[in-house]
């Protein structure tokens, strides 16, 4: 699609697909048929409003059931970009704490930084909000199911921002694969890929942060450091104690092969990389290879591709080889390959050779995946990416980089969330928060 589906043409586009064989759920947009009164709009707070707080904004205000209450962030400058969105007044604050405290607000987005994401959400569940919560869900395995119990205990909906969940694409394909349409599923594949050659992030020296900053509050659960240009904003992306590229991209691909194929967990994992190429501040790997292993039978493959960007598939950004068909899938379609025989075996097709495709922007998923949310917060069902789907699919990405950090091929439990080879990989399940910092229920 070239653009944007206008707002009107995008609801009637919603409408057709909520009474199709691809709907699910509440997640077609534009599904009321008539306008909510000024009582019964949601009130939204925004926990974050940098680059992504701001497209989520975007994707919340197209739809008429919702108004902005309050916005919030520890970064003055990001929070007046943010005003200027909205036609409304609303009130502003730097401590997420105040915007929990009011009566006003039914529900939080959360996109701050991964390493806040834990506590946000669990002090906004406690406070009686629903959330809607940027992935990667956490930064550790114990808080994502610490988060989950939270959700549970306190009776909300918890929607996590892995937005193909709410693609009717992705659910058509996820059904086709699970009746095994194309054969038994042995091998996923999907990279995040850049060529970030030669400086990557740059480099930069510890200075004063910016007079519109909150460094400490920025900081939170993590030590106290000084500020650098090459960490806030966005960069923190290259850092492991802030976030990872395995994490801000691989969960996306890794909760759709998860998805596609049935999984639930891995059973094994084995991460291998480093600093091969680029020279910046980063302290994550500018090429890496994980592989995931599950008792199914079957292997999962991220790559973290930093030195050089060919693209690896034909199309989209999942392959899925199949016995029947090989599947390249992105997030708005897919395109079937047939498998022929090989040695010793019958050399014709498996399959017909297909693809299916609709117009699909990221911005237009963005606002079903939000509609599903709002729409979960008046039945109180759970949304197409509750917060255990995405402390599942997190899951990956964060046992993915304690592989790497130990190098070792490491043997995972999903029932008890522990490795069973390796008690030096248990112990970075979880870290001491900077005082005063707590997640408790």
């Amino acid at each position: 699609m070239n653009g944007q589906l206008t707002r009107r043409a995008f609801c009637r586009w919603g409408m057709a697909t909520a009474f199709s064989g691809l709907s699910f759920t509440a997640s077609a947009a534009g599904r009321r048929s008539t306008r909510p009164g000024a009582n019964d709009r949601i009130g939204l707070g925004f926990i974050g409003v940098g680059n992504r707080g701001r497209q989520l904004m975007d994707a919340f205000l197209h739809h008429d059931d919702v108004r902005v209450v309050a916005l919030c962030d520890v970064d003055q400058t990001m929070l007046a970009k943010a005003v200027k969105k909205l036609s409304e007044r609303v009130d502003t604050c730097k401590d997420f704490r105040r915007l929990l405290e009011r009566k006003d607000i039914d529900a939080v987005v959360i996109a701050t930084p991964d390493h806040w994401h834990a506590i946000q959400t669990v002090e906004a569940c406690k406070a009686g909000k629903d959330v809607y919560v940027e992935k990667p869900l956490s930064i550790t395995v114990q808080e994502g199911r610490i988060m989950v119990r939270a959700a549970r205990k306190y009776g909300r909906v918890v929607q996590v921002g892995t937005q193909r969940r709410s693609s009717p694409p992705c659910r058509k394909l996820a059904e086709r694969v699970q009746r095994e349409e194309f054969g038994k599923i042995c091998l996923a594949r999907c990279y995040r890929i850049s060529n970030m050659f030669p400086t990557g992030i740059g480099r930069a020296r510890p200075t004063a942060p910016p007079p519109t900053l909150d460094w400490d509050l920025w900081l939170g659960p993590r030590p106290m450091r000084p500020y650098q240009p090459t960490i806030a904003p966005y960069k923190f992306r290259w850092w492991q104690l802030y976030s990872s590229q395995v994490a801000n991209w691989g969960v996306h691909y890794l909760d759709a092969i998860r998805w596609y194929c049935g999984e639930l967990a891995p059973a094994s994992v084995c991460a291998m990389g480093g600093r091969f190429a680029v020279d910046d501040d980063r302290t994550i790997p500018d090429t890496m290879e994980v592989v995931f292993q599950f008792a199914s039978g079957r292997l999962a493959i991220f790559g973290q591709y930093e030195t050089s960007q060919t693209r690896a598939f034909p199309y989209g950004d999942v392959e899925l080889r199949g016995t029947k068909a090989t599947l390249y899938t992105s997030s708005n379609g897919y395109r079937v390959v047939p498998e022929r025989g090989g040695q010793f075996q019958d050399p014709s097709p498996r399959a017909e050779p297909e693809e299916y495709h609709e117009p699909l922007s990221d911005a237009d998923q963005a606002v079903l995946h939000t509609r599903n949310f709002l729409d979960c917060m008046r039945t109180r069902r759970q949304p197409n990416a509750d917060i255990e789907t995405g402390h599942r699919s997190t899951t990956f990405c964060l046992i993915a980089n304690i592989s790497l950090a130990i190098g070792q091929r490491l043997e995972w439990d999903p029932q008890a969330e522990r490795f069973t080879n390796s008690d030096e990989a248990n112990q970075m399940l979880h870290y001491e928060y900077r005082k005063p910092w707590k997640l408790q229920l």
